[in-house]
């Protein structure tokens, strides 16, 4: 009975798993039909809509435009988010508990509540389709990301080494630098690959503050799905979902090499007898 009962919980996160991913996957094949409009499965392959989309210069103005937003949201939100869970995590503060909450706040509140709030206060401020208002509303939500992960490494961080560094003569900021950083690096990069994600794939806030010149790529494919729905819109995808797919895939390349070297430091130099 318990290997029916594990054979069929098995089965149940497999097909969801295959649910989520489905979708995901037949956006390629669609990308690649012949068709001039959607369809799966296509009647023939082609890379012409990959052709009409990096040719494109809305597109590619788009596609560059949420790059820029993604890399200086990463930077803001990492160094943002790292002080503010060592903060949290190291600090004294009155109201802890609070300012944790307020800090996650953005991963409980629904998009389309700070996209409204976010664009009734950028609006007058004159940051409304610029590059400096999409990363002040994106690093916001890209914040809890990094707290989350670098509080999680600076909880399973040994305090003992900050403390042997400090009695050995370093300083505070040196002590973090050379000491404490290298030891939750791997939280801080993954943070920052969620902050990245976050703000590259970020849709709903980007629909309301998106102006004429400063247009995301999310906010150009949902203009196109209503005005000119065609493969173009599949290879859009296809490219964000490789994006995605490689930053995920680069932070799990460093993790891999930093536990290579780890165990390699573990193990130290071996004496021949």
């Amino acid at each position: 009975m318990r290997l029916i009962g594990l054979t069929v919980g098995i089965g149940i996160v497999g097909l969801l798993l295959f649910f989520l991913i489905v979708p995901t996957l037949l956006v390629i094949p669609m990308s690649l039909g012949t068709a001039d409009y959607l369809e799966f499965p296509p009647s023939g392959l082609t890379l012409k809509w990959y052709a009409a989309f990096f040719s494109d210069a809305d597109w590619m103005s788009a596609t560059w435009f949420s790059l820029r937003i993604a890399v200086a949201t990463t930077l803001g939100a990492t160094i943002v988010g790292t002080l503010a869970a060592i903060a949290l995590v190291r600090g004294d503060l009155p109201g802890k508990a609070w300012l944790q909450a307020l800090t996650l706040s953005p991963l409980v509140v629904p998009h389309i509540v700070i996209a409204v709030a976010i664009y009734l206060l950028f609006a007058p401020l004159g940051l409304s389709g610029n590059f400096s208002g999409f990363v002040i509303a994106n690093t916001m939500l890209a914040v809890p990301y990094v707290v989350i992960t670098v509080t999680a490494a600076l909880q399973r961080f040994d305090l003992t080494l900050e403390l042997a560094a400090l009695n050995c003569g370093a300083g505070r900021i040196r002590a973090f630098f050379l000491v404490v950083l290298p030891g939750i690096a791997p939280g801080v990069a993954a943070g920052a690959v969620f902050a990245f994600l976050a703000s590259f794939d970020e849709a709903t806030v980007a629909f309301f503050i998106s102006g004429v010149q400063g247009k995301t790529l999310t906010r150009k494919m949902f203009e196109d799905i209503d005005s000119n729905l065609t493969p173009v819109i599949a290879a859009a995808s296809t490219v964000m979902v490789v994006v995605s797919l490689a930053t995920l895939g680069g932070l799990q390349l460093l993790q891999s090499r930093a536990s290579s070297r780890a165990g390699g430091a573990r193990k130290g130099p071996t004496r021949l007898a």
